[in-house]
Parts: structure tokens; sequence; C-alpha cells
């Protein structure tokens, strides 16, 4: 697990702009679900709108720490 960490951290340091970004690409992949498939659990719990935000929160934080 400490070896799998490492790499990841040394990864992203790399790449600072990764995590918000697809965070972005889930909030919008839950945009077009809405008018896709409007009556589906998923789109109308807004489930990749919420986890988009926690991946962008998330990739801000790691970059501001890397």
């Amino acid at each position: 697990m400490s070896k799998f960490l490492d790499r990841m951290s040394e990864y992203f340091a790399h790449r600072k702009g990764l995590l918000p970004l697809i965070g972005l690409g889930i909030v919008i992949v839950n945009l077009i679900l809405q008018f896709v498939i409007p009556g589906n659990i998923i789109a109308t719990s807004n489930l990749f709108l919420h986890i988009g935000v926690i991946v962008a929160i998330f990739g801000l934080m790691l970059a501001w720490a890397l």
C-alpha cells in the first residue's frame, strides 16, 4: 500500500490539475445524463454531481499540498 501511495503522489505531483478536471468532467456527465435519461435513478439522485464535486475538491487540496 505504501508503494502505491508513493507512486500516486509522484504521479499527481507533476499533474496537479488532473483531478479537478476529472471532477469537472464527472459533473458534466451528470448534466448530460439528466437530459438524456431523465427518469434514471442515477440522474435523479445527482450521484455523479456529488462524486465530481468531491473529486474536484480533493484534487484542489492535493494540488495545494504537493
